[in-house]
């Protein structure tokens, strides 16, 4: 696996222990197991929706605020854990993160550059990509996909009506992913993409389509448990496993009680908009400041459904030989800074997501400030199942499973690339045949950068942040190309997009400003 370049080897901020925190160690005279893998992905589920940024333990771990959340079991899963603080989504949207998270590869190459529906073939997971989930079924594993998969470009092809889209939209946007596009997966209980939380779908292994009536993320938890106890002969138990689950929720809509649980609603219903949105840079005074309380019992309930799935890993014993992960494709702003998309920005409340590891031998629970992002995650798992020999050539991200095993290592990146791409060119049916790289930007430590361009290629803003001293970032600074801040955060972009094979880089984009030439 190829190392990072010498001017990223800088290591920044090691990882603290905090006090009372648990570890977790092997037992002796214990025949080591291939680890299992739980992989719970939550969408649109920003790092500040987690309580345990304001107990003591966390004090200080991030610069802002949390939000007035309550998740109990995410609380107690991040004092046996390795909690990041600056885990990000390069490209801060569903389908750009989830090809990355498969591939291990930017999404320029993954396939993926733009959010998967009918009038965008262009992007769609490659069916020849070598994906975590191909490498994992070649090992011997027995993997599973719950929920959402929002990686495939639809077509006409609902298995009870051939020759006809299963997403009634135009363009659709939920699709049917038949076997031959399931990277390995043998198990399979999931759907395109189908924002109606209280009246899912799934198609199973077979193409059949169910219908539970029930709030998502309960209904897959419910599916995930039965996986696990293999009340149904789902999967062979002589095999390790490797579970992904993808709930929608807090993905939007957010807007009433068809969209949560009552009872997680009324933790938050009589609380003011303003105590709701109480980041610095939020406008509770906005239209959709309404949507706080329904956003905010979703986040509660995945904490529950994801406290119950772990429950069980500990009732049959395997969450000890478990590597247990927590995350987001991407963040929510909810009101910050006054926009109403709540993703696809490179402001810390889209960019950033939770993530949150546990794995077998883990010596202790411990902050991380590792700036990893989404084509990182597969290697770095692979690396600490032990399959590091196994991660494809292809792959663009970089393997940090020793940054996670041993504080002292020097394999830290110092930067991470922020990517925006829209739709480009269409044909005459209105289909999207490119993709336009309207954005990219450069995020590190004290430091956000990001330069936006018009169809011309010419640079039209620039925002640029100093995050340690405004945090929130309500200021955006002025970008003199020549200042040494700047100059050093370009330098380090320029690694990025050439590292990426990123558009920008290909056709030399702002070259006045980067320079590609240099090493």
């Amino acid at each position: 696996m190829k190392r990072l370049n010498k001017y990223l080897l800088l290591g920044l901020g090691l990882g603290a222990m905090l006090p009372g925190f648990t570890g977790c160690t092997a037992r002796k005279g214990e025949e080591k197991k291939a680890p299992n893998l739980l992989y719970v992905f939550p969408d649109q589920y920003r790092k500040h929706a987690m309580a345990f940024w304001d107990t003591p333990e966390f004090e200080g771990a991030i610069r802002t605020k949390a939000d007035p959340v309550k998740t109990p079991q995410l609380d107690q899963f991040a004092r046996e854990a390795v909690v990041f603080t600056n885990m990000v989504s390069n490209n801060p949207l569903c389908s750009p993160h989830r090809g990355s998270l498969l591939t291990g590869m930017f999404p320029g190459k993954s396939g993926v550059p733009l959010n998967c529906n009918a009038a965008r073939p262009i992007s769609s997971l490659r069916t020849d990509a070598v994906c975590f989930s191909d490498v994992l079924h070649a090992q011997g594993y027995e993997q599973a996909y719950f929920g959402k998969w929002h990686l495939d470009f639809p077509t006409p092809n609902d298995p009870a009506n051939p020759g006809n889209y299963v997403d009634p939209r135009r363009p659709a946007w939920d699709t049917y992913t038949p076997q031959e596009r399931r990277h390995g997966f043998d198990y399979w209980y999931s759907y395109g993409t189908w924002d109606v939380h209280k009246d899912p779908h799934y198609y199973d292994n077979d193409g059949n389509r169910y219908d539970p009536k029930e709030w998502s993320p309960q209904h897959e938890a419910d599916e995930v448990i039965s996986y696990l106890k293999n009340s149904k002969g789902q999967r062979n138990s002589d095999k390790p496993f490797a579970i992904f689950v993808s709930m929608n929720p807090p993905h939007n809509p957010y807007n009433s009680l068809n969209d949560c649980l009552e009872t997680d609603y009324n933790a938050y219903s009589d609380m003011a908009p303003e105590d709701l949105l109480h980041r610095d840079n939020a406008n509770p005074h906005m239209d959709k400041a309404q949507s706080a309380p329904f956003y905010f019992a979703n986040v509660t309930g995945v904490d529950r459904e994801f406290g119950r799935i772990v429950q069980q890993l500990k009732e049959m014993g395997e969450y000890e030989n478990t590597i247990v992960v927590f995350t987001s494709d991407h963040g929510e702003t909810m009101c910050s800074q006054g926009i109403k998309d709540p993703k696809n920005s490179i402001y810390t409340e889209a960019f950033d997501v939770p993530f949150l590891i546990r794995w077998p031998g883990m010596v202790k629970a411990r902050l991380e400030n590792l700036l990893m992002g989404s084509p990182d995650i597969m290697p770095t798992l692979l690396g600490l199942m032990g399959l590091e020999k196994n991660i494809p050539e292809e792959v663009q991200g970089f393997n940090y499973a020793d940054v996670l095993q041993s504080e002292e290592s020097a394999n830290r990146p110092t930067s991470a690339l922020y990517i925006r791409n829209v739709n480009g060119d269409k044909d005459d049916q209105g289909n999207v045949t490119s993709y336009f790289p309207i954005a990219r930007g450069i995020k590190t430590h004290q430091y956000t950068l990001e330069l936006v361009i018009n169809r011309k290629s010419e640079l039209v803003r620039t925002q640029f942040f100093n995050d340690n001293e405004d945090p929130y970032q309500q200021t955006n600074l002025p970008v003199d190309k020549n200042d040494p801040v700047i100059k050093q955060l370009l330098h380090e972009m320029a690694y990025w997009l050439k590292h990426s094979d990123d558009p920008w880089m290909e056709q030399k984009i702002l070259a006045d400003w980067i320079n590609y030439e240099e090493e």
